[in-house]
């Protein structure tokens, strides 16, 4: 069994990713098909994560938890509010889905920072899932610019 992380830790990620996997589905549900189908995706690797770093927390004996945050339903929602006064929707629903990702990824990052070595091991497992979803985010904001 690997090292266990302090609980708060836990629960943070696995709050903000909650969050950013909601902001997903929010977004797909209004895109292009085509669209729609990646950012799927990428809330299918959140499910992913988020169920794994539960799975962890849980086996160090914490109770992880399985509701977002407040801020990000108010995120979402300011989100929605913006994509629809764009004109491009879809292109704005990339940028800010972007945004999000990135913080999420420099959460998982400075997590990893500020653990011992051999405690951040269980987050820099995490880590290719966080890059797959930010090159597919890198890609579709270059692609959203033309």
């Amino acid at each position: 069994m690997s090292p266990c992380l302090p609980k708060s830790t836990y629960n943070t990620l696995i709050r903000r990713s909650i969050d950013l996997r909601r902001l997903y589905r929010h977004a797909a549900a209004s895109c292009e098909p085509g669209l729609r189908m990646v950012l799927g995706e990428n809330a299918q690797t959140l499910d992913l994560l988020i169920a794994d770093l539960q799975a962890q927390l849980r086996a160090c004996g914490g109770k992880p938890y399985e509701h977002g945050s407040w801020r990000g339903m108010a995120r979402r929602y300011a989100a929605g509010w913006l994509v629809h006064t764009a004109a491009r929707h879809d292109s704005a629903w990339i940028r800010a889905l972007g945004h999000h990702e990135s913080a999420l990824l420099q959460a998982f990052e400075q997590a990893i920072a500020a653990l011992p070595a051999e405690s951040a091991l269980v987050l820099r497992r995490q880590l290719p899932r966080l890059r797959g979803i930010h090159l597919d985010m890198g890609s579709l904001a270059g692609s959203a610019r033309y």
